[in-house]
């Protein structure tokens, strides 16, 4: 019973039955942690005294009477406060009986130390798992320095090194504990890189590895999470470029979108092959220009609304809410006030790629120092903006995968998609199109531009400029918003 790990009030029913006694294990603070049915609880005020002394051991063994019952008590272990077993019978226990009562009480106290090792082991990997997932937020938010220090002097190889690639490993949300228990070294990190769990998304594991994989010893990272998938047909593997420590959140976003074409290719496995952002290809002073005047009025919402408002651009509310671990409804309210400075509705998705790209432009440097006042000229409009040679150059290789004979009618379809502001039913009525014929050309759309579109949609937000730059099919909702702000 002991060997199969059975529960204590298993053992000491099987134990009171073959000695003939009621039978209770006392813990360290004199309380019965487990008993026999007919056990008499209120019988331990008299034996407070006793059992006080066992538990400090002062005593190995005593027995006593108590009310005309016969009881027996006997100490286990070395750790202090030592548990008691406890019997009490109509008679006398027999030599034979106080024997197997006192190797059962061996047995229990031995199992007791094993759940309890077991208790702290697993408390040690869930602190381990908590330590690499606030090592993996500070590097998203660009901040080394902190990462490090929360590692308090065991630096993990990761943060030794320059730069980062980053794998997202899809798998079985109930394979990802037991994967990273697997491969965790003694320090409770992954040799040269981490294995943190996705909140948002109970099917990823968030891989970032330092570019000296050697780094880390003998455990070969990115080699084992290629086998993973080799040997498991449920799974698939994006990986980012090398990008520097700082740049996590970028090697993140480019292993997401590789991740959405690992799962629609035969191999199962894909590297990011995306061009350079436009973020820093539209002509600087100019951009930022616009930007800042774009996201002006959120100067006045708190930075938590901004910074929630931000993550809901990319990712579905939901997964925003696991990550930050707090209510839907939360995330909701903080994008209505983001939505009320602005005068936008968030659930369009025109309006949500304006924001993005409004707030990825806001954060550069605008290089040169502003005009003096009275001499500044207008902002640009976004339309402008994408007119702009480098725009049309960047939209037009980012759409011409799709613009091929091959896949002309895919083209067609993600243009609707976007028009029917991603509504896969709309889309599918407009184009006299089955639903699921539309979502297999958004599957094979995700893998021609090498951009995630269904699964947490982050790549949504580009496919939007890019259409905007070649054929200028929407007006432009920035230019509809400035109107409202004055």
């Amino acid at each position: 019973m002991v060997r199969r790990q059975g529960s204590l009030g298993e053992v000491l029913h099987w134990l009171g039955r073959r000695i003939g006694a009621e039978v209770a294990w006392i813990g360290g603070t004199s309380t019965a942690e487990a008993a026999t049915a007919g056990f008499r609880r209120t019988i331990l005020a008299a034996l407070d005294e006793q059992l006080r002394r066992l538990a400090v051991g002062r005593l190995a063994a005593v027995t006593t009477q108590v009310g005309g019952a016969h009881v027996h008590l006997e100490g286990f272990g070395e750790r202090e406060p030592r548990p008691v077993l406890v019997t009490v019978s109509a008679v006398e226990l027999s030599r034979e009986a106080a024997a197997l009562a006192s190797r059962a009480g061996g047995l229990v106290e031995l199992l007791g130390r094993a759940l309890a090792a077991d208790d702290r082991l697993r408390g040690y990997e869930e602190k381990a798992r908590q330590l690499r997932f606030a090592v993996l937020s500070a590097l998203m938010a660009g901040d080394v320095a902190l990462a490090r220090r929360m590692t308090a002097g065991d630096v993990p190889p990761l943060l030794g090194d320059e730069r980062v690639r980053v794998y997202l490993l899809h798998c079985l949300p109930a394979d990802r504990d037991r994967l990273a228990r697997a491969y965790q070294d003694a320090s409770g990190y992954h040799g040269p890189g981490l294995m943190v769990h996705c909140p948002s998304f109970r099917e990823h594991l968030i891989c970032p590895i330092a570019e000296d994989s050697g780094a880390g010893g003998r455990l070969q990272l990115d080699s084992v999470l290629r086998r993973l998938v080799r040997e498991n047909s449920a799974y698939a593997l994006g990986a980012s470029r090398l990008h520097p420590l700082d740049a996590t959140a970028a090697a993140y976003g480019e292993a997401l979108h590789a991740l959405a074409v690992a799962r629609n290719s035969p191999e199962r496995v894909a590297a990011y092959r995306g061009q350079p952002s436009l973020v820093h290809l539209l002509p600087r002073q100019a951009a930022v220009g616009w930007a800042r005047a774009y996201v002006a009025p959120l100067h006045a919402v708190p930075k938590l609304t901004l910074d929630i408002t931000r993550l809901a651009l990319t990712f579905p509310r939901s997964a925003v809410a696991r990550l930050l671990n707090i209510g839907r409804n939360t995330v909701a309210a903080h994008c209505r006030r983001a939505e009320e400075a602005l005068g936008l509705d968030l659930s369009d998705v025109q309006a949500r790629a304006t924001l993005d790209l409004a707030l990825s432009l806001s954060s550069l440097q605008s290089g040169p120092q502003p005009d003096p006042p009275g001499t500044q000229q207008a902002a640009p409009s976004l339309g402008e903006l994408l007119r702009t040679r480098p725009a049309m150059t960047w939209a037009e290789t980012f759409l011409r995968p799709l613009r091929d004979a091959e896949h002309r009618g895919v083209h067609r379809t993600v243009r609707s998609w976007i028009e029917a502001n991603t509504d896969a039913q709309q889309t599918a009525a407009r184009l006299g199109l089955s639903r699921n014929t539309v979502r297999a050309h958004l599957r094979v759309a995700e893998r021609s531009l090498n951009r995630d579109l269904l699964t947490t949609g982050s790549g949504i937000n580009d496919l939007v400029h890019a259409l905007r730059a070649v054929s200028g099919h929407r007006a432009q909702p920035d230019e509809e918003s400035e109107h409202r702000a004055r």
